[in-house]
């Protein structure tokens, strides 16, 4: 039975990635429709005010934290090898720090990086917000189903 610190430590994880998990979820399910409906120009430009608005304390300890949580909650696991719950947090360990912050790292920031570079006036402006909205948005639900299958997973293991 998982108790204690690693008892502690799942919780933690499990919390962090539902939060992340709605977050995605909120971008998914409203956010950058509201952004796609704007005219390219106004959804570049606010969708790059969000991308540095997004870079705070509180948004990155949150993500960042549970990057490091599920790494921790890796590393006690392979070495504590539990009779019960290990495959789950395992598992969703792996969910997250490929699924979530994986993603976010070779998939959206760049994304994001190359949307700051574009003239939000000019017809490549408009072009590229177009493509950015769609791939943008089909990998943040992957981030969101990762993020929600960790969670999911670190509650089984608890279980």
């Amino acid at each position: 039975m998982i108790d204690g610190p690693y008892f502690v430590l799942t919780v933690l994880g499990a919390l962090a990635c539902g939060l992340v998990a709605g977050v995605f979820a909120a971008f998914s399910a409203f956010v950058m429709k509201g952004l796609a409906a704007l005219p390219p120009a106004q959804g570049i430009a606010a969708m790059n005010r969000i991308n540095v608005a997004a870079v705070t304390p509180a948004f990155m300890a949150v993500f960042l934290g549970a990057t490091g949580l599920c790494a921790v909650l890796a590393v006690v696991t392979f070495v504590l090898w539990p009779q019960e719950g290990t495959a789950e947090l395992l598992v969703g360990s792996a969910l997250y720090l490929v699924g979530s912050f994986g993603v976010t790292v070779v998939a959206n920031v760049p994304r994001n990086d190359d949307l700051a570079k574009v003239d939000p006036d000019s017809a490549e402006g408009a072009a590229y917000w177009n493509a950015y909205v769609r791939q943008w948005t089909a990998w943040n639900h992957v981030r969101g189903v990762a993020s929600l299958a960790a969670t999911a997973c670190f509650i089984l293991g608890l279980t």
